[in-house]
């Protein structure tokens, strides 16, 4: 036990080692597999080019954004002495890692596409043991690279700012050690942002365009070989959906342990572990959360055709999660000790507590995560309900198809905001049930604790984009029926999942955002924000209105990119003859090009109003106003997130029900009829909702957060005497000096 009480901050990086070998191995796994004959092989290399081009010109762009960003940071540390040059490096280190891990993903996205496509020639088994596999390489690929980083660049800077110079791992050394850290969340939103967004207009454009010429004026099937932009849409699929998402929320994952460890810098505690171990506790959660991840996965199977896909893959997910939230019981106990805890924000001159002020004990703190992951599964389950096929929802816009387009539009806005109620009383009530039971720490270490299954909620929606993809490579090389017909049944789960995907990533960006305005709040030195003054009420409505004008400008992106696609898909029809006829093949490289331009042209002004917003404010207006603004943003990003992605979801299974028939009105639709056509429509209207505009909001609350909270120190009414920062524990009992971590009495 004493090993584990001197060396626990060092077997952090541990676990996400222990994550990026088993990636490794499924890894290996996957590319041993089955890629089947020469079209299916060819037409994968074109997807896998494809996306490798775009990533290669996306990150040409960011690594001048990085650069620049980087010295901007450099200098920035050196104007306050609670923080340092060294957050350019901790910034650059982040930018890397997000990348990377999307990297990662996007890699064996697009080789397991093909193996998917061949496995399915043999039984829907194998076909999701693939498909799965490739969707847990992307999980643990992105929460092993986040718990390495963080953990380590922790360990860097505890050592070289505290421990070293003996300091108080309550006071402004350890506030120094943080903020240089946080650098690295800014750097993994702000790819994340860019990879999204950009990814988003990239799968999108291409989706609308092959959708509309393909198969509404050609009227040939979707991902159909002659049809020009169906290589650049199945592109899309991979760059948006895993090496987006992938980014998404490998900056999610960070930005709430980064949350977390700030506010418990806050808490002194008489523990075995220096004083750090409500700092070291969301670490140590997510480290466990991505080893019981990897069992979890383990329990995705089926073994008949006729067995549900989606039951197998809610198995594998209330596993990790109930294992987790079991050894997180015992983890609470053993870490924290029999203490009251309370913020030392909430301390008077003398020691005394403000009045009104809440005080808590580790039991409170168990609660707070257990609230998390069930906030976490109630997300998922209600979003599964909007979107999924054969529920209410989808039934609603299906039996609205038959009326017309108009009547499918107005039922999938209806149920994007009708689908809006129940996840916001959800948050609502996991906020106010973690911060009774612990204060602002616990709504904090609630999103840990949501966020701590990470690896498996990314394998789910990671397979999604997989199969998708393997039907598009099935309908291209002209495969028997069969093995369409399962890759079919993969991908409307893949549907569902990655609707739920994004429900319970805007769901942990509600809460990480919440932590990440309570620890600005306090680095800012802010008492409170009065929305009586008229300055913060403005400030309030502008962040209100944010969420608003990025969608604007994402769902515009996507309309511009598509009109340029659908052009040069009527050109390609209109002047190559015989592709209609298989007799030539169709120039996939200029849609590509199309969409890659686009998407990188296109996503750099939603990209500087998430960034360049709370600087302008922060500094004109001051913190109190920015607070106001991180309110607004928040609260109407959550809302503009939910709202888009399951009207999306809902309008895309809408359309998918067709291909087995419906019954409206005791009569029997399929694909090509009357209401079929108008459930495409409503689909195409929902592409940029669901994969561009939606997705994007949890990283726009979480990107404006960050920000605000790595200028916080800026924004001090004293940045040399930070009443806060410079405040000394009043009893000197209290007061925990840094030390190499060894077991103490409590």
């Amino acid at each position: 036990m004493d090993f584990l009480y001197t060396n626990l901050i060092y077997l952090i990086p541990v676990f996400g080692l222990i994550g990026i070998l088993v990636m490794a191995v499924k890894s290996a796994w996957v590319t041993k597999q089955d890629a089947g004959d020469g079209d299916m092989t060819t037409l994968a290399g074109y997807i896998a080019d494809g996306a490798m081009a775009f990533l290669r010109a996306e990150w040409k762009i960011l690594s001048y954004f990085v650069i620049i960003a980087g010295i901007l940071l450099a200098y920035s540390g050196t104007t306050v002495h609670t923080s340092s040059p060294i957050i350019a490096v901790s910034f650059i280190i982040g930018a890397f890692l997000s990348a990377f891990a999307g990297f990662l993903g996007m890699r064996i996205a697009t080789k397991a596409n093909v193996r998917t496509t061949q496995a399915a020639r043999t039984s829907l088994a194998q076909a999701l043991k693939v498909s799965f596999t490739g969707g847990t390489v992307m999980g643990l690929g992105v929460a092993g690279l986040a718990i390495i980083g963080l953990g380590s660049l922790f360990i860097v800077f505890y050592t070289h700012y505290v421990t070293n110079l003996h300091g108080n791992v309550n006071g402004e050394d350890m506030a120094r050690a943080l903020d240089v850290l946080a650098g690295f969340s800014l750097g993994a939103e702000s790819i994340a942002l860019f990879a999204r967004v950009g990814g988003g207009i990239y799968t999108k454009a291409a989706d609308v365009g092959a959708d509309l010429v393909g198969k509404v004026e050609a009227g040939i099937p979707e991902d159909d070989v002659r049809n020009p932009a169906t290589i650049a849409d199945n592109v899309g699929d991979n760059v948006g959906d895993v090496a987006g998402m992938g980014a998404d929320l490998f900056g999610s994952y960070v930005a709430t342990m980064l949350a977390t460890m700030v506010l418990g810098r806050e808490i002194v505690s008489h523990d075995n572990f220096g004083g750090i171990a409500p700092v070291l506790l969301p670490m140590v959660i997510a480290g466990l959360g991505l080893i019981f991840s990897i069992v979890g996965a383990a329990f995705v199977r089926i073994k008949n055709e006729t067995d549900s896909v989606q039951k197998a893959l809610n198995i594998g997910n209330w596993a990790s999660i109930i294992l987790t939230a079991i050894a997180t019981i015992f983890l609470v106990n053993w870490m924290l000790p029999n203490d009251t805890f309370h913020m030392l924000r909430d301390e008077l001159p003398g020691g005394a507590l403000k009045e009104g002020s809440l005080e808590f004990t580790k039991t409170g703190v168990t609660y707070s995560i257990m609230v998390g992951l069930v906030v976490g599964t109630l997300m998922s389950m209600i979003t599964e309900y909007y979107t999924a096929m054969g529920k209410r929802p989808v039934l609603g816009i299906i039996r609205q198809s038959s009326t017309g387009h108009a009547t499918n539009i107005i039922a999938g806005l209806a149920v994007g905001m009708e689908s809006t109620v129940l996840p916001i009383l959800v948050l609502a009530a996991g906020i106010y049930g973690s911060y009774h039971f612990a204060g602002l720490y616990g709504v904090a270490i609630a999103a840990a604790g949501m966020m701590s299954t990470t690896a498996m909620q990314l394998a789910i929606d990671a397979f999604g984009p997989i199969a998708d993809n393997a039907g598009g490579i099935a309908e291209m090389s002209m495969l028997p029926e069969e093995v369409r017909h399962r890759t079919d049944n993969l991908d409307a789960v893949g549907n569902t999942t990655a609707a739920t995907g994004k429900g319970f990533a805007i769901a942990s960006a509600a809460l990480t955002s919440l932590a990440l305005f309570a620890a600005f709040v306090g680095v800012a030195g802010i008492e409170d924000i009065d929305i009586y003054k008229a300055d913060v009420l403005a400030g309030l409505f502008v962040g209100g209105m944010i969420p608003f004008i990025f969608s604007a400008l994402c769902i515009s992106a996507v309309g511009r990119a598509a009109m340029a696609m659908v052009e040069e898909v009527r050109r390609q029809f209109r002047e190559i003859p015989g592709i209609m006829e298989y007799k030539a093949k169709p120039e996939y490289e200029k849609c590509v090009a199309i969409s890659t331009k686009a998407s990188i042209r296109e996503m750099v002004a939603p990209g500087l109003i998430a960034l360049i917003t709370p600087i302008i404010v922060g500094f004109i207006f001051g913190p109190e106003v920015l607070g106001g603004l991180l309110a607004g943003v928040t609260v109407s990003g959550v809302l503009m997130g939910i709202f888009q992605s399951n009207a999306g979801g809902a309008w895309d299974n809408a359309k998918k029900s067709f291909e087995k028939g419906v019954e409206i009105n005791g009569e029997m639709y399929y694909k090509k009829s009357e209401p079929h056509k108008a459930s495409v429509t409503g689909d195409t209207v929902g592409d940029p909702f669901k994969d561009t505009s939606g997705p994007s909001m949890n990283i726009l609350i979480k990107l404006m957060s960050i920000v605000s909270l790595v200028i916080a120190p800026h924004l001090h009414k004293d940045l040399n005497h930070s009443p806060r920062l410079q405040k000394e524990i009043h009893i000197q009992s209290m007061v925990m000096p840094a030390k190499p971590i060894v077991k103490s009495k409590v």
